[in-house]
């Protein structure tokens, strides 16, 4: 550490950056609303406590990957 040279600046975040995020309210479905929103990819999660739409493949690059080769062999 050098106590005649300056910091540099570069990770400095803006005050109001983080005002602008606006996220959306959790949304309650039925059953049968979550099994006709349900895209060919998703499944419906039912457990004692919720019903939950989440995605046959969790992992984004592994979704990423089948859905090119689902590309490929059409």
């Amino acid at each position: 550490m050098n106590p005649t040279k300056e910091k540099k600046a570069t990770n400095v975040r803006s005050a109001g950056a983080d005002e602008h995020i606006k996220l959306m309210p959790k949304v309650a479905f039925s059953l049968e609303e979550a099994i006709s929103m349900a895209r060919d990819d998703e499944l419906v999660e039912i457990t004692p406590k919720s019903i939950r739409i989440r995605k046959v493949i969790l992992d984004k690059d592994e979704r990423r990957r089948m859905r090119r080769k689902q590309k490929s062999m059409q």
